[in-house]
């Protein structure tokens, strides 16, 4: 094999033989009863190789009906009707009816059409200041969507890739109507699951572009661990290598040597990094090929048989399998051996290359995912989108944006709907990238919306005004990010966990609304909030505050059913759109009824991504809930052969209270030796925290008490210390619900103590809340009492904004 990490043949993907139905020139292929490959060929050369898009067709086959004559061909499932008058395919010979009323007059796809879909997402962000068109996906209102495979390269059988022959006709043809997380599963079998990241990868990663030397660069990593500011990945912008450069090798925008005036010793550099818990991707753009002043250029040269002595350029050449193979050999391999732990592919330089079909940027990403991954290591890059099947080289880079609140506006719908090409892992420039003006609110909410999304990572541009460290905001913005940092890094658990069911269960980690709700106009008009992971919906706040409110508004849909804010441990009643407001320490994130997140708990200082010794679990205790917690060694792939732990966490609710049970099962050695679990039973109120709770494990049998938290609405509890691999239960009394009326007094005092109104005026209204909490809100008189003060309140105040936040507080 030309590329060392193709170590045995790449195997054609056919599909069943009796899904198929195969005449002159066309082939139906019925994948499954809402999914149909559609195929024309002048030379009835079908194809059942890979391709850059597809990577299996291998689906059990469904039930279908054939009717067929000798001019007429019509396939049933119980989703869609294919009518084909035979002979060509035009508008007029083939189309689709889905079998369902999702639309009073587009019910038909037409052979040559593009249906209009939920949108997917773009190759790039970059110079954007707000929004953009996004490309098609295969999820759609009307519930049907267009895959074209037509022009995808194959992927022989040798690893290489091969244009296709002009003029066939490929395309899939998803009918799966509003059952949006089905057909993003069925697209996951069809092009591939996405990888499973490493567990570092989802922590937080410090990015700039800047000169950083070595001293410099240390130094700015030692204090962000002595400021308990956890980071994982650091990415090396591309100063790392020379870019100063004679004149007659051009520009140094390409370069494969260490700069040795900023790193004079880069082995030590990136030893002591590792040493520190970070590991290290370095940028790159490989179109300008290898100039005859780097490191590897001798290697590189006698390897192609190029003259040395000439000093030629070596051309970047996608399209030349003997140049790609020592690419790889002579420019990343020995840097790898160095201590890179992944690159950052940031090619900038259009699709063309020296062969048609030889799409560079999807190319560099197929083949680095590949070889990342060649010594037992989990493929890993850092890579710009590259069109559909992008999803199986993650992580994406979405390009410079401005530092503007228009483009935080956009990053979160954009982020959610590339779901719908099943793009799940979008990492943004957090705090924007250029231009703009310094704002730490801005900076804040955009962190706090990178905290609750699949990659976290800062950047900024080489401006010495614009770096992301928190000291550089101000009091307030820096004590905010150091809490979202933070918050960030102890969230590793859960979204582990979810990762790895994105990979094995083909479910986004990011979903839009609608994937649950899919029949709810709101979840429509709510593009900007989203489901991360199964327990919780994030609304990103994305406006300034309120100069008179000091707080920043959000308008959410919170579906049916209780969620619990997930800071203030408030529990809201969905069914409704409300206005939310939120101070800098906060971010409108609920949880499930029932949900239940696992957090790690860490000493100060440290950054590690190994198992937690110490867990917390939160709990929303209003309705039964279950979690499987997922636990591995974090970067190889002993997974696969059955080496994880899975901690099965039951939540059970009656009359008589509550009973949690935590059951760690499969290969618990790689748990931690002993683990502390820390309970938090979220939006409860105090009376909850009255009674003792009954903790059983093995050879512990004892009543535990714990202790309630008003700010949180929370009783926690600190569990005797247990072996990593021990079971244990909790009986719990019952609990009460910390509904919007539990301590509404203090907060409706805290929210007007912030405002910027008249004193006389906070006093009435405080006195006015005062009156009716003490008259009571339960039963026939307290409906009368709340809807006395709702129109008091809304005779009284007449600014809008301060009216919103007071009648958030009382009708949440």
């Amino acid at each position: 094999m030309l590329f060392p990490f193709l170590n045995e043949p790449i195997a054609d993907c056919p599909a069943k033989a009796s899904s198929v139905i195969r005449g002159d020139n066309y082939r139906f292929t019925i994948l499954t009863d809402r999914l149909i490959r559609i195929e024309w060929d002048e030379e009835n050369r079908f194809e059942e190789r890979p391709t850059r898009m597809v990577a299996n067709r291998d689906f059990p086959s469904p039930s279908f009906v054939v009717t067929e004559d000798s001019g007429k061909l019509e396939i049933r499932t119980d989703y869609f009707e294919l009518h084909y008058r035979k002979g060509s395919f035009s508008p007029y010979s083939l189309s689709i009816d889905i079998l369902g009323a999702y639309s009073n007059h587009d019910n038909t796809w037409r052979f040559g059409s593009i249906p209009e879909t939920l949108k997917g997402t773009k190759e790039t962000l970059d110079r954007v200041n707000g929004s953009v068109e996004l490309d098609e996906g295969v999820c759609s209102k009307r519930g049907y969507a267009i895959l074209d495979d037509s022009v995808s390269p194959l992927i022989r059988e040798d690893g290489w890739i091969e244009p296709r022959r002009q003029g066939v006709t490929d395309i899939y043809y998803f009918g799966y109507g509003h059952d949006y997380r089905a057909c993003i599963r069925d697209f996951y079998r069809l092009t591939g699951a996405p990888p499973f990241l490493p567990r570092f990868s989802l922590g937080n990663w410090w990015s700039r572009y800047y000169a950083y030397t070595q001293d410099e660069y240390k130094a700015l990593m030692t204090r962000f661990l002595a400021q308990d500011l956890p980071f994982t990945v650091s990415v090396l912008d591309m100063d790392w290598h020379i870019t100063k450069v004679k004149e007659r090798y051009g520009r140094g925008w390409t370069g494969y040597t260490w700069n040795r005036e900023l790193f004079p010793d880069p082995g030590a550099f990136l030893f002591w990094l590792h040493e520190h818990g970070f590991k290290v991707t370095l940028n790159l753009h490989p179109a300008d090929g290898i100039k005859a002043y780097e490191k590897p250029y001798k290697n590189m040269a006698n390897a192609l048989g190029i003259d040395t002595k000439k000093e030629d350029p070596i051309p970047f050449d996608i399209s030349d399998r003997n140049f790609m193979a020592a690419y790889f050999k002579y420019l990343h391999h020995p840097l790898e051996e160095e201590g890179v732990d992944f690159w950052w592919l940031d090619w900038q330089s259009g699709g063309l290359s020296f062969a048609e079909g030889f799409d560079p940027l999807w190319m560099l990403n197929h083949y680095h995912s590949l070889d990342s991954g060649r010594k037992g290591k989990r493929p890993l890059i850092f890579s710009r989108y590259s069109g559909p099947g992008s999803h199986r080289y993650p992580v994406g880079f979405s390009g410079d944006t401005h530092i503007t609140w228009e483009s935080l506006r956009f990053q979160p719908y954009f982020t959610a709907t590339a779901s719908n090409i099943g793009y799940t892992f979008w990492s943004h420039d957090i705090g924007g990238h250029m231009r703009g003006i310094k704002d730490p609110e801005l900076m804040v909410r955009w962190l706090q919306f990178g905290v609750f999304s699949p990659i976290n990572r800062l950047h900024s541009s080489s401006s010495p005004f614009t770096s992301k460290e928190p000291w550089n905001y101000g009091e307030s913005a820096e004590k905010a990010m150091g809490i979202f940092l933070r918050l960030r890094h102890s969230l590793i658990p859960y979204l582990y966990t979810m990762s790895r069911r994105c990979t094995v269960e083909y479910k986004p980690l990011i979903e839009p609304m609608y994937y649950s709700h899919p029949e709810s106009s709101e979840a429509y008009t709510h593009g900007n909030q989203y489901w991360l992971g199964s327990e919780m919906l994030v609304v990103p706040v994305t406006e300034k505050s309120s100069a008179v409110t000091l707080k920043a508004p959000v308008e959410a849909w919170l579906p049916p059913g209780k969620w619990l804010d997930f800071f203030s441990g408030l529990v809201y009643h969905g069914g409704k759109t409300i206005r939310l407001w939120r101070g800098l320490n906060e971010a409108p994130v609920f949880i499930k009824e029932g949900g239940i997140i696992p957090l790690a708990i860490l000493k100060p200082g440290s950054n590690s991504t190994e198992n937690p010794e110490t867990l917390k679990l939160i709990v929303f205790p209003v309705a039964p809930g279950r979690f499987t917690l997922y636990e591995d060694e974090g970067e190889g792939n002993d997974w696969k052969t059955g080496r994880f732990a899975e901690t099965i966490i039951t939540w059970e609710t009656g009359e008589d209270g509550g009973r949690l049970s935590v059951e760690p099962a499969g290969d618990i050695s790689v748990l931690p030796a002993k683990r502390t679990y820390c309970l938090v039973f979220k939006g409860v109120c105090r009376d909850s925290g009255k009674g003792a709770c009954h903790f059983i494990s093995s050879g512990i049998d004892e009543i535990i008490y714990g202790r309630y938290c008003e700010n949180t609405r929370s009783l926690e509890l600190r569990l005797p210390e247990l072996g990593g691999g021990q079971s244990f239960v909790l009986e719990c009394p019952p609990f009460e619900e910390a509904n919007a009326f539990s301590g509404l007094e203090k907060r409706f005092f805290a929210a007007l103590h912030e405002m910027s109104i008249p004193f006389d005026q906070k006093d009435t209204l405080y006195r006015l809340v005062r009156e009716a909490a003490a008259k009571g809100f339960n039963g026939d008189e307290g409906k009368y009492n709340l809807t006395s003060l709702i129109v008091s309140l809304q005779t009284m105040v007449a600014d809008k904004d301060v009216l919103s936040v007071l009648t958030e507080i009382i009708c949440a």
